[in-house]
């Protein structure tokens, strides 16, 4: 199955997939033991950061090994790939979905350097991922540039892209106040499109808002900050309480927190297939 046939089986399900950011070997080791246990498909994703930081051919190979050798279903997806140049390497590296950002730009900017990469990315079958609206980055203020419904048709009309990343009030990194989804909105942009609707932002969110997100049209649920925090709480602790000097024997420690909270996360999604 391509990601997206996934994006579609979920469209067609009312459910979602958990698109999961990676770091390094343990937050990987994490992400992979809980949908192990959850019997929950994978969607890896990486940012240009964790690229630059694993090298390119170095990260993907990591994450190709984690999913045979977790015996999961899974993919390797470009998060937040801010230019045409890095989604071009990322396909020629073998990733099964990229996402282009251009929704800083103009409007019509951001069509035209999303269909260049709609273009580039058919040869590959890989799916392709945009955004329109604004998703507010970290240590920004939530709110403003929503994706409006007509806009969302327009744009999907004129790139041929497969999923597209709406701005409905979340917000990437941590909410300095309580966050509120604009589910209308939402539900509106699905009548109006007929591609797959993402959710940025989903850290800190409350679990029955994202569901009902998902039931008004979004199939896939980013998460990276919770992974992270999760796991430098975790291994500060874990230095707090030990003399220990093998790093070997440390960073194993921060692994069950994130876990934990992956399972419930996946659950949360509705793609475990636990039973």
């Amino acid at each position: 199955m391509t990601v997206k046939e996934l994006l579609d089986k979920c469209r067609h399900e009312r459910t979602a997939v958990l698109a999961t950011n990676f770091y390094n070997f343990e937050t990987l080791t994490a992400v992979m033991q809980a949908a192990q246990r959850v019997q929950a498909p994978v969607l890896l994703q990486l940012t240009r950061s964790s690229i630059d930081y694993m090298g390119l051919e170095q990260a993907v190979a990591m994450g190709r090994r984690a999913i045979a050798d977790y015996g999961v279903e899974g993919w390797i997806h470009l998060d937040h790939g801010g230019s045409v140049e890095l989604v071009a390497r990322c396909l020629d590296a073998g990733f099964d979905s990229v996402m282009i950002d251009a929704s800083e730009c103009p409007f019509e900017e951001n069509v035209a350097t999303t269909r260049r990469v709609v273009e580039l990315a058919r040869p590959y079958g890989a799916n392709v991922e945009a955004e329109l609206g604004y998703v507010a980055k970290l240590g920004q203020t939530q709110g403003g540039g929503f994706t409006t419904p007509d806009e969302a048709a327009r744009f999907v009309e004129a790139t041929g892209v497969d999923a597209l990343a709406v701005s409905i009030g979340s917000a990437h990194g941590f909410y300095k106040q309580a966050p509120k989804l604009d589910i209308e909105r939402l539900a509106q942009i699905r009548a109006a499109t007929d591609v797959a609707l993402v959710l940025h932002g989903s850290s800190g969110i409350p679990h029955e808002m994202v569901r009902e997100a998902i039931a008004n049209g979004i199939v896939k649920v980013n998460l990276a900050t919770e992974i992270k925090d999760n796991f430098m709480r975790a291994l500060k602790q874990a230095l707090l309480t030990s003399d220990e000097i093998d790093l070997r024997k440390v960073f194993p420690r921060a692994i069950a927190p994130v876990v934990e909270l992956l399972c419930e996360k996946y659950r949360m999604a509705g793609s475990a297939g636990e039973r």
